[in-house]
Protein backbone atom coordinates (compact mmCIF):
# COMPACT_ATOMS: atom_id res chain seq x y z
CA UNK A 1 0.00 0.00 0.00
CA UNK A 2 1.37 3.34 -0.78
CA UNK A 3 0.22 7.04 0.81
CA UNK A 4 1.47 9.87 -1.29
CA UNK A 5 3.13 12.97 0.59
CA UNK A 6 0.55 15.16 -0.62
CA UNK A 7 -2.48 13.35 1.05
CA UNK A 8 -0.08 12.85 4.10
CA UNK A 9 0.27 16.67 4.15
CA UNK A 10 -3.92 16.93 3.55
CA UNK A 11 -4.38 14.64 6.71
CA UNK A 12 -2.57 16.85 8.84
CA UNK A 13 -4.34 20.61 7.50
CA UNK A 14 -7.93 18.19 8.20
CA UNK A 15 -7.07 17.80 11.77
CA UNK A 16 -5.33 21.30 12.33
CA UNK A 17 -8.20 23.13 11.25
CA UNK A 18 -11.32 21.21 11.87
CA UNK A 19 -12.10 21.42 8.03
CA UNK A 20 -12.12 20.14 4.82
CA UNK A 21 -12.74 23.60 2.84
CA UNK A 22 -9.88 25.01 4.79
CA UNK A 23 -7.43 22.44 3.95
CA UNK A 24 -8.25 22.58 0.22
CA UNK A 25 -7.96 26.36 0.06
CA UNK A 26 -4.46 25.95 1.87
CA UNK A 27 -3.14 23.59 -0.53
CA UNK A 28 -4.52 25.43 -3.57
CA UNK A 29 -7.23 22.49 -3.99
CA UNK A 30 -10.98 22.38 -4.26
CA UNK A 31 -12.77 21.20 -1.50
CA UNK A 32 -14.26 18.06 -3.25
CA UNK A 33 -11.09 17.02 -4.57
CA UNK A 34 -10.01 17.12 -0.71
CA UNK A 35 -12.68 15.14 0.46
CA UNK A 36 -12.28 12.59 -2.54
CA UNK A 37 -8.59 12.19 -1.84
CA UNK A 38 -9.21 11.97 2.06
CA UNK A 39 -11.96 9.28 1.37
CA UNK A 40 -9.51 7.15 -0.81
CA UNK A 41 -7.20 7.46 1.78
CA UNK A 42 -9.23 6.02 3.94
CA UNK A 43 -9.70 3.32 1.98
CA UNK A 44 -6.70 2.47 1.74
CA UNK A 45 -5.57 2.43 5.41
CA UNK A 46 -9.04 0.83 6.11
CA UNK A 47 -10.04 3.29 8.54
CA UNK A 48 -12.64 6.16 9.28
CA UNK A 49 -10.39 9.31 9.34
CA UNK A 50 -12.61 11.88 10.23
CA UNK A 51 -16.13 12.32 11.53
CA UNK A 52 -17.97 14.90 8.88
CA UNK A 53 -20.30 17.27 10.35
CA UNK A 54 -21.89 20.83 9.65
CA UNK A 55 -19.28 22.50 11.34
CA UNK A 56 -16.65 20.59 9.29
CA UNK A 57 -14.80 17.79 10.58
CA UNK A 58 -13.38 16.29 13.35
CA UNK A 59 -10.00 13.83 13.77
CA UNK A 60 -11.71 9.92 14.64
CA UNK A 61 -9.33 8.15 17.59
CA UNK A 62 -8.00 5.99 14.33
CA UNK A 63 -7.32 9.35 12.57
CA UNK A 64 -5.60 10.90 15.95
CA UNK A 65 -3.39 7.24 16.32
CA UNK A 66 -1.65 7.92 12.62
CA UNK A 67 -1.13 11.55 12.90
CA UNK A 68 2.33 10.96 14.97
CA UNK A 69 3.39 8.75 11.94
CA UNK A 70 2.00 10.84 9.35
CA UNK A 71 4.24 14.07 10.73
CA UNK A 72 7.35 11.95 11.51
CA UNK A 73 7.09 10.60 7.95
CA UNK A 74 7.03 14.35 6.61
CA UNK A 75 9.44 15.42 9.52
CA UNK A 76 12.00 13.02 7.89
CA UNK A 77 11.59 13.52 4.17
CA UNK A 78 11.95 17.52 5.23
CA UNK A 79 15.01 16.60 6.68
CA UNK A 80 16.35 14.63 4.21
CA UNK A 81 15.72 17.37 1.65
CA UNK A 82 17.59 20.24 4.02
CA UNK A 83 20.50 17.74 4.67
CA UNK A 84 20.77 16.87 0.53
CA UNK A 85 20.41 20.03 -0.58
CA UNK A 86 22.03 22.72 1.49
CA UNK A 87 23.65 20.50 4.23
CA UNK A 88 21.81 22.60 7.41
CA UNK A 89 19.16 21.64 9.21
CA UNK A 90 16.23 24.35 8.90
CA UNK A 91 13.92 25.73 12.00
CA UNK A 92 10.81 27.80 11.57
CA UNK A 93 10.07 29.77 13.81
CA UNK A 94 7.10 33.00 14.07
CA UNK A 95 6.20 35.33 16.65
CA UNK A 96 3.73 37.96 17.06
CA UNK A 97 4.39 41.22 15.04
CA UNK A 98 4.54 42.99 18.09
CA UNK A 99 7.45 40.76 19.64
CA UNK A 100 9.46 40.77 15.86
CA UNK A 101 11.77 43.11 17.08
CA UNK A 102 12.60 41.71 20.63
CA UNK A 103 12.70 37.72 19.80
CA UNK A 104 14.14 37.53 15.82
CA UNK A 105 17.17 39.94 16.47
CA UNK A 106 19.10 38.54 19.91
CA UNK A 107 18.31 35.27 18.96
CA UNK A 108 19.71 34.66 15.44
CA UNK A 109 22.57 37.19 17.14
CA UNK A 110 23.18 34.27 19.52
CA UNK A 111 22.57 31.54 16.96
CA UNK A 112 25.02 33.93 14.51
CA UNK A 113 27.72 30.95 14.47
CA UNK A 114 25.62 27.81 15.28
CA UNK A 115 25.12 24.84 12.66
CA UNK A 116 21.37 26.10 11.42
CA UNK A 117 19.51 28.18 9.50
CA UNK A 118 16.90 30.09 10.87
CA UNK A 119 12.94 31.00 9.04
CA UNK A 120 11.17 33.69 10.58
CA UNK A 121 7.94 34.97 9.95
CA UNK A 122 4.86 36.79 11.80
CA UNK A 123 1.22 35.90 12.58
CA UNK A 124 -1.05 36.08 15.66
CA UNK A 125 -1.29 33.76 18.38
CA UNK A 126 -3.57 31.29 16.85
CA UNK A 127 -2.27 30.76 13.41
CA UNK A 128 0.74 30.14 14.80
CA UNK A 129 -0.21 27.07 16.64
CA UNK A 130 -2.55 25.74 13.78
CA UNK A 131 1.18 26.04 12.22
CA UNK A 132 2.66 24.39 14.45
CA UNK A 133 0.35 21.41 15.33
CA UNK A 134 0.32 21.47 10.97
CA UNK A 135 3.88 20.79 11.36
CA UNK A 136 4.54 23.84 9.10
CA UNK A 137 6.68 25.80 12.22
CA UNK A 138 9.29 24.21 14.63
CA UNK A 139 8.51 26.62 17.08
CA UNK A 140 6.58 29.58 17.96
CA UNK A 141 6.36 32.20 20.41
CA UNK A 142 2.72 33.49 21.33
CA UNK A 143 0.24 35.00 23.95
CA UNK A 144 -0.69 32.95 26.56
CA UNK A 145 -3.30 30.19 25.28
CA UNK A 146 -5.06 26.90 26.58
CA UNK A 147 -3.28 23.96 26.67
CA UNK A 148 -3.18 21.98 23.50
CA UNK A 149 -2.75 18.72 23.02
CA UNK A 150 0.26 17.64 20.73
CA UNK A 151 2.00 20.74 21.99
CA UNK A 152 4.85 21.71 24.95
CA UNK A 153 4.32 25.04 25.71
CA UNK A 154 6.62 27.07 28.37
CA UNK A 155 5.87 30.49 29.75
CA UNK A 156 9.07 32.86 29.25
CA UNK A 157 7.68 36.11 30.34
CA UNK A 158 4.90 37.96 32.46
CA UNK A 159 5.56 41.76 31.20
CA UNK A 160 3.09 44.66 32.90
CA UNK A 161 1.62 46.94 30.57
CA UNK A 162 3.13 50.26 31.15
CA UNK A 163 2.74 53.89 29.80
CA UNK A 164 5.99 55.21 28.20
CA UNK A 165 6.29 58.65 26.40
CA UNK A 166 9.24 60.37 24.92
CA UNK A 167 11.88 62.14 27.27
CA UNK A 168 10.69 65.92 26.02
CA UNK A 169 6.98 64.67 27.26
CA UNK A 170 5.38 67.02 29.34
CA UNK A 171 4.94 64.39 31.74
CA UNK A 172 7.89 62.58 31.38
CA UNK A 173 9.95 64.70 33.89
CA UNK A 174 7.06 64.96 36.53
CA UNK A 175 8.49 62.28 38.88
CA UNK A 176 5.43 61.97 40.62
CA UNK A 177 3.10 58.76 40.71
CA UNK A 178 0.48 60.28 37.96
CA UNK A 179 -3.32 59.35 38.21
CA UNK A 180 -5.08 58.46 34.93
CA UNK A 181 -6.90 61.59 34.56
CA UNK A 182 -3.43 63.27 34.11
CA UNK A 183 -2.50 61.03 31.10
CA UNK A 184 -6.17 61.31 29.43
CA UNK A 185 -4.97 65.55 29.16
CA UNK A 186 -2.77 64.19 26.15
CA UNK A 187 -3.01 61.71 22.77
CA UNK A 188 -2.95 58.84 23.96
CA UNK A 189 -1.96 55.68 21.74
CA UNK A 190 -2.80 52.01 24.07
CA UNK A 191 -1.62 49.08 21.91
CA UNK A 192 -4.37 46.85 21.52
CA UNK A 193 -2.81 43.76 23.48
CA UNK A 194 -6.00 42.13 23.73
CA UNK A 195 -9.24 42.57 25.79
CA UNK A 196 -7.61 45.03 28.81
CA UNK A 197 -7.01 46.87 26.08
CA UNK A 198 -10.56 47.87 25.59
CA UNK A 199 -10.98 48.10 29.07
CA UNK A 200 -8.30 50.84 29.17
CA UNK A 201 -9.94 52.85 26.93
CA UNK A 202 -13.02 53.22 28.72
CA UNK A 203 -11.62 54.34 31.81
CA UNK A 204 -9.47 56.96 29.39
CA UNK A 205 -12.44 57.92 27.68
CA UNK A 206 -14.81 59.02 31.01
CA UNK A 207 -11.61 61.12 31.96
CA UNK A 208 -11.36 62.59 28.80
CA UNK A 209 -12.91 65.93 26.68
CA UNK A 210 -16.05 64.42 25.08
CA UNK A 211 -15.09 64.24 21.43
CA UNK A 212 -11.05 63.84 21.39
CA UNK A 213 -10.07 59.86 19.87
CA UNK A 214 -7.67 57.39 21.98
CA UNK A 215 -6.64 54.59 18.97
CA UNK A 216 -5.76 51.51 19.55
CA UNK A 217 -2.40 50.78 17.19
CA UNK A 218 -1.38 47.37 16.14
CA UNK A 219 1.46 45.98 16.54
CA UNK A 220 3.43 47.79 19.70
CA UNK A 221 6.09 49.28 17.07
CA UNK A 222 3.28 51.52 15.65
CA UNK A 223 2.26 52.73 19.34
CA UNK A 224 5.56 53.01 20.26
CA UNK A 225 6.35 55.50 17.52
CA UNK A 226 3.38 57.68 18.31
CA UNK A 227 5.17 58.28 21.25
CA UNK A 228 8.92 58.84 20.47
CA UNK A 229 8.32 61.21 17.56
CA UNK A 230 4.40 62.51 17.79
CA UNK A 231 3.91 63.27 21.32
CA UNK A 232 1.63 60.53 22.56
CA UNK A 233 1.40 58.49 25.68
CA UNK A 234 1.39 54.69 24.68
CA UNK A 235 0.76 52.24 26.89
CA UNK A 236 2.75 48.80 25.72
CA UNK A 237 4.19 45.84 27.38
CA UNK A 238 7.55 46.85 29.16
CA UNK A 239 9.02 43.99 26.81
CA UNK A 240 8.05 45.45 23.50
CA UNK A 241 9.85 48.78 24.38
CA UNK A 242 12.77 47.36 26.84
CA UNK A 243 15.59 48.60 24.55
CA UNK A 244 13.91 51.90 23.85
CA UNK A 245 13.71 52.21 27.84
CA UNK A 246 17.27 51.23 28.57
CA UNK A 247 18.45 53.65 25.89
CA UNK A 248 16.43 56.31 27.44
CA UNK A 249 14.65 57.00 24.27
CA UNK A 250 11.38 56.82 26.30
CA UNK A 251 10.52 56.87 29.53
CA UNK A 252 8.11 54.92 31.73
CA UNK A 253 5.58 57.21 33.59
CA UNK A 254 4.94 56.51 37.29
CA UNK A 255 1.45 55.47 37.84
CA UNK A 256 -0.94 55.50 40.28
CA UNK A 257 -2.51 52.60 39.21
CA UNK A 258 -1.39 49.26 40.83
CA UNK A 259 -1.58 47.48 37.39
CA UNK A 260 -3.19 47.91 33.49
CA UNK A 261 -2.85 44.43 32.93
CA UNK A 262 -0.11 41.85 31.60
CA UNK A 263 1.36 40.48 28.78
CA UNK A 264 2.25 36.91 28.95
CA UNK A 265 4.57 35.17 26.79
CA UNK A 266 5.06 31.67 25.93
CA UNK A 267 7.01 29.30 23.64
CA UNK A 268 5.31 26.67 21.82
CA UNK A 269 6.63 23.81 20.16
CA UNK A 270 5.17 20.42 18.94
CA UNK A 271 7.23 17.55 21.49
CA UNK A 272 8.86 14.55 19.68
CA UNK A 273 10.49 11.05 20.37
CA UNK A 274 12.93 11.90 18.29
CA UNK A 275 15.92 14.13 19.30
CA UNK A 276 16.14 17.20 16.83
CA UNK A 277 19.42 19.20 17.70
CA UNK A 278 18.41 21.88 15.85
CA UNK A 279 15.12 22.71 17.60
CA UNK A 280 16.96 22.40 21.09
CA UNK A 281 19.61 24.72 20.66
CA UNK A 282 16.90 26.90 19.31
CA UNK A 283 14.78 26.50 22.39
CA UNK A 284 18.00 26.41 24.95
CA UNK A 285 18.88 30.24 23.36
CA UNK A 286 14.95 31.52 23.49
CA UNK A 287 15.53 30.64 27.39
CA UNK A 288 18.80 32.13 27.65
CA UNK A 289 16.90 35.22 25.92
CA UNK A 290 14.42 35.15 28.40
CA UNK A 291 16.60 35.14 31.52
CA UNK A 292 17.42 38.62 30.05
CA UNK A 293 13.81 39.90 30.43
CA UNK A 294 13.03 38.90 33.60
Amino acid sequence: MSVSLDDLELLLDVAALGSFSQAAARRGWSQPQASQRVALLETRLGVKLFSRHRRGAEPTAACMAFLPAARAALDALAEGRLAGAEGLPRVRVACLPSLAGVVFGPLLAKLAEAPLEIRCDTDHSPQILQQLLGGELDIGFVLQRPAVSGLEMEALCDSPIVAVAAPSHPLAGDGRELPLGRLAEYPLAPQNWGDGAEELVRRLRRLRAPGRPIHLPQPASAARDLALWHGYVAFVPRLAVRQELEWGALRELPLQEPELGRWRLMMAWRGGKRPDAAKTMMLEAARTLADDWR
